[in-house]
C-alpha cells in the first residue's frame, strides 16, 4: 500500500509539471497583449514597454516559466495582473463556492441515482425501468447551459420562488420565498444554515447535477443486472435471504466498484470548476474565476488555479483507488 500510494504521489508531480507547461505555453500563445488590455489602446508604446518590464512579460518565455515553477516550489504562485493580490489567494477565495457546489450536485446525483439504478435493475425491461432509462438519457444528452437557463426562467422569472444568480455569505438575511416556508421552518434551529444561504445554491446544484446523475443510474443499473444474475445471489434467495437483505449485502456492494468510479470521476470533474454553471448563476467560484483570469490574460491566476485544479483531481482519483481495498478485500495494491 505504501509503496503504490508512493508510486502515485510520483505520478502526480510529473503530471502538474506537464499541467504547469502546458497552461504556461497556452497562455501565451493566446492573441492579444496582457499591457493593451490593462492600460487600453490610448497607452504610449513606453508606457506599454514599462509595464511589460514590471511584470515580467519582456523576459524569454524559457526565463519565464523557470522563474514561475521556481516560485510555485517555494509555495508562490505570482501576483495577479488584475488585482495586484496573490494569485494563489485569488483561488483560495473562490474554492469554498466551488466546494459547495460540487459536494452539493454530487451528493444529490449520488442519493436519487442509485436507488433509481437498483430499482430499474430489479424490475428489467419492466415500464418503470424503460421510464428510469428514458429519463437518464435525456438527463446525459441535456445541455447544462440550456437547462441552468430554463431553471432560472421557470424557477426565477415566472414562479418568482428561487434567487436566480450571485451568492450570500452563511447567516445572511433574506425575505422569505414562496414555496419554502417548510425548508426555512427546518432550518429555523441552525442560526448558520439559514434559507438565504440555501436558496442560491438550489438551481445551480440541480442543473450541475443533471449529467452525473443519468450517468450513475445507468452504470448502478448495468452493474446490478449483472451481479443479480450470478450464482451466489440466487443462492442467497434460496437460503431464504430477505430481498432488501440480498440487494444491500450481496449485490449491491460487489457492484459499487464501477459505480464508486464513476462517482470519484465525476467529483473530479465537479471540483474542476463547474464553468458554465458558476458563469450562468454569477457563482464566484474557481470556474468562473478562470474564465475571467483567461478573457483578462491573467497568467498567475490561470495558472495557479489550473494546478490546485489538477492536484485536486488526481487525488480524488487515488482515494477512489485506495476506496476498492474497503469494498472489495480481495483487491491487492502493488
Amino acid at each position: 500500500m505504501t509503496r503504490y500510494i508512493a508510486n502515485r504521489l510520483v505520478q502526480l508531480l510529473i503530471v502538474l509539471f506537464g499541467v504547469s507547461l502546458l497552461v504556461f505555453v497556452a497562455m501565451r500563445v493566446l492573441p492579444g497583449d496582457v499591457a493593451t488590455l490593462l492600460l487600453g489602446e490610448r497607452a504610449t508604446p513606453e508606457q506599454l514597454t514599462r509595464l511589460r518590464h514590471q511584470i515580467g512579460l519582456d523576459q524569454p518565455l524559457p526565463m519565464q516559466y523557470l522563474k514561475f515553477l521556481g516560485g510555485v516550489l517555494q509555495g508562490d504562485f505570482g501576483t495577479s495582473i488584475k488585482t495586484n493580490t496573490s494569485a494563489l489567494g485569488e483561488v483560495l477565495r473562490a474554492f469554498p463556492t466551488t466546494l459547495q457546489l460540487s459536494f452539493a450536485a454530487l451528493a444529490l446525483a449520488v442519493l436519487v441515482a442509485v436507488p433509481l439504478g437498483v430499482l430499474a435493475a430489479r424490475r428489467p425491461y419492466s415500464w418503470l425501468d424503460n421510464l428510469i432509462m428514458a429519463l437518464s438519457l435525456v438527463g446525459v444528452s441535456m445541455p447544462i447551459f440550456w437547462l441552468s437557463l430554463m431553471l432560472i426562467l421557470v424557477f426565477g422569472g415566472l414562479l418568482g420562488w428561487l434567487p436566480t444568480g450571485g451568492s450570500l455569505p452563511i447567516g445572511a438575511e433574506l425575505p422569505r420565498v414562496t414555496g419554502l416556508t417548510i425548508l426555512d421552518s427546518l432550518l429555523a434551529r441552525r442560526p448558520d444554515l439559514t434559507l438565504a444561504s440555501l436558496q442560491h445554491l438550489i438551481l445551480p446544484t440541480v442543473a450541475l447535477a443533471t449529467i452525473p446523475l443519468a450517468l450513475i443510474t445507468r452504470i448502478t443499473r448495468s452493474e446490478m443486472l449483472g451481479v443479480l444474475s450470478n450464482d451466489y445471489v440466487r443462492t442467497a434467495r434460496a437460503k431464504g435471504l430477505p430481498e432488501r437483505a440480498v440487494i444491500r449485502k450481496h449485490a449491491l456492494r460487489n457492484a459499487l466498484i464501477p459505480v464508486v468510479t464513476v462517482i470519484g470521476l465525476q467529483l473530479g470533474l465537479l471540483l474542476s470548476g463547474a464553468f458554465l454553471t458558476e458563469t450562468i448563476f454569477a457563482l464566484p467560484g474557481v470556474g468562473r474565476l478562470m474564465i475571467e483570469s483567461i478573457l483578462s490574460r491573467d497568467y498567475p491566476v490561470v495558472q495557479a488555479a489550473a494546478l490546485i485544479v489538477a492536484t485536486i483531481f488526481i487525488l480524488v482519483n487515488l482515494l477512489v483507488d485506495l476506496t476498492y481495498g474497503l469494498i472489495d478485500p480481495r483487491i491487492q495494491y502493488q
